[in-house]
């Protein structure tokens, strides 16, 4: 294999481990503020959270489909880093 063959693929590894990241960081995200509107939820008035849904404001979250995106995201990449470890051990051969 050449050299630059191999530093390509290594930066394009990279950008998708980086595009990975991010969605796993909105999932996270989008999980912690899933929290703050369930307590939200419990203190405001009904019709407070009446008029905060139909403003698109609290949202309900499939938290079991969050968590298993989630998991899938963290899977790929720990898999996906593998493959970089590999491809930068052969960069440095």
């Amino acid at each position: 294999m050449r050299e630059i063959d191999l530093a390509v693929y290594a930066d394009a590894l990279a950008g998708e481990s980086a595009a990975l990241s991010a969605r796993a960081e909105r999932i996270r995200s989008k999980l912690r503020q899933s929290k703050i509107e369930r307590r939200a939820r419990n203190d405001l008035s009904a019709t407070t959270v009446d008029r905060l849904e139909s403003l698109g404001l609290l949202c309900g979250t499939d938290l079991r489909a969050a968590h298993a995106e989630l998991r899938e995201l963290e899977e790929s990449l720990a898999a996906l880093e593998e493959l970089q470890t590999w491809v930068e051990g052969e960069l440095a051969a």
